[in-house]
């Protein structure tokens, strides 16, 4: 009974957290109801058992994507009346998503009706015994080690791609000389001046 509590509890926030996301009129409204969600995402992924799944919400999405969409929502200059004329501009490819999301949906309700998947046909079944983290790390470090690596490779030449598109030079610029400052002395720095009263210090 409890179970079922938290489990329509959550589903409930997650869903209405969801809608407000998206009907929110101000940007920072709009990623704190999304952090909701994704807090309320990971209670149901700690009900099914997904523990680690869970973890990733929180600390992945949560602690660092959604923070960071608040920060660049609340640093940038955001011209609301443009947003707002984009969505008109953009309203037919957006219902297009809507329609192709709406069909996914009936399509997984009509797979969720026909039958539960066995667990013997499972693509990687794993032992009751096991925790969820621990069969994870084996299966990523042993059955699918090359694919693990090559998102990770994947991910590092997007990295180093985002690093050479934003790292360009810039006219006006003072360089920065790093072994100048190093070698910089402390008297090379400041200077002990002893003025009279009245007398100015000469630059």
């Amino acid at each position: 009974m409890i179970q079922a509590f938290a489990f329509y509890l959550f589903a409930i926030i997650v869903i209405a957290s969801a809608v407000l996301t998206i009907t929110a009129r101000n940007p920072v409204h709009a990623v704190l109801w999304l952090i909701l969600a994704f807090f309320n995402a990971a209670g149901l992924m700690v009900l099914v058992g997904a523990e680690f799944i869970a973890m990733l919400l929180v600390i992945v999405y949560v602690g660092a994507v959604a923070v960071l969409f608040l920060f660049v929502v609340m640093m940038l200059n955001i011209d609301f009346a443009e947003l707002r004329a984009g969505f008109v501009r953009y309203a037919l490819i957006g219902l297009a998503f809507a329609v192709a999301l709406a069909a996914e949906i009936m399509i997984a309700f009509g797979a969720w009706s026909a039958g539960t998947i066995e667990l013997g046909r499972r693509a990687a079944p794993t032992p009751d015994a096991v925790p969820n983290i621990e069969a994870l790390g084996l299966l990523l470090y042993s059955r699918y080690l090359f694919v693990f690596e090559g998102a990770g490779l994947v991910l590092l030449v997007a990295m180093i791609g985002a690093i050479v598109l934003t790292h360009r030079e810039r006219s006006g610029v003072r360089p920065q000389n790093i072994s100048r400052q190093v070698k910089r002395r402390p008297q090379d720095a400041t200077r002990n001046t002893r003025p009279t009263v009245g007398q100015g210090i000469e630059l």
